[in-house]
């Protein structure tokens, strides 16, 4: 209920008139039910250029994320080559710097490429801190995948790529949607890069959301109303593949 809370909160100042998203007294209920909000929210400035260039960000980083960090993955959990533990330890290293710790050489390195204030910047630059996790999580899943299976695939014919894909891959199905949730999420929900990385312009849909502050003050109820209307495709894609979340797909797959 804790967790809801904040979730609730934002609904309940969305719909509710902006005069008693300000007054000292909290309403509980939005009374009565309004939809200004997010009619403000919309035009307030451009909404859907922004939420189409984080949709594309997100999505690319998800998917050049799983591809990379899979096979990085599968070759440190399966295969013995010198240098291995360098790479584990060099891989939870990396989780542990600061992001912020990273924003001038990052942009310094972007201006060099001719890739400051373009979205395939920044989607290099959510890959900096996706990409380790994404590797990190699904080694997790792939170590947990008994070599029996393989070796007894590869038994009845299978070549060592066929054994993975036929058996191992099927397998990773929980691994590989809870990685690329947590990957979407925060290249959603990432607001310093994006900020100091593209200009108004080219600005993405957490960006956007300063549009409500202004010198004369914050406008909370469409803010909130944004708020809710960003979190839309989130819960879509959560929905899409909760299913896929199960845990145990694994369990009796190999007998002794």
């Amino acid at each position: 209920m804790t967790i809801g809370f904040p979730v609730y909160w934002m609904l309940n100042t969305a719909f509710k008139p902006s005069k008693d998203a300000i007054d000292p007294t909290p309403h509980f209920i939005p009374w009565p039910v309004s939809l200004e909000n997010f009619r403000r929210a919309l035009s307030i400035s451009d909404f859907w250029g922004p939420v189409g260039r984080s949709l594309i960000v997100s999505l690319s980083t998800v998917g050049i994320g799983l591809v990379v960090g899979l096979l990085a993955a599968l070759a440190i959990s399966r295969f013995a080559f010198r240098g291995r533990k360098i790479v584990i330890v060099g891989i939870l290293a990396v989780q542990m710097v600061p992001l912020v710790a990273m924003i001038i050489p990052v942009f310094l390195l972007l201006n060099d490429l001719g890739q400051y204030d373009k979205l395939p910047g920044l989607i290099l630059t959510y890959l900096t801190f996706i990409l380790p996790f994404t590797v990190w999580t699904l080694r997790g899943f792939i170590v947990n995948i008994p070599k029996e299976l393989e070796e007894a695939a590869m038994v009845d014919g299978c070549s060592r790529t066929g054994a993975f894909v036929r058996v191992v891959f099927p397998l990773l199905a929980p691994g590989l949607v809870a990685t690329s949730i947590y990957g979407f999420i925060q290249a959603w929900n990432e607001y310093l890069y994006a900020l100091m990385l593209l200009s108004q312009q080219h600005q993405t849909a957490t960006v956007w959301l300063s549009n409500f502050t202004t010198q004369h003050g914050t406008e909370y109820a469409p803010m909130m109303a944004g708020s809710t209307m960003m979190a839309i495709p989130v819960v879509i894609l959560f929905l899409l593949v909760q299913r896929k979340m199960a845990a145990g797909l694994t369990a009796g797959a190999v007998k002794g």
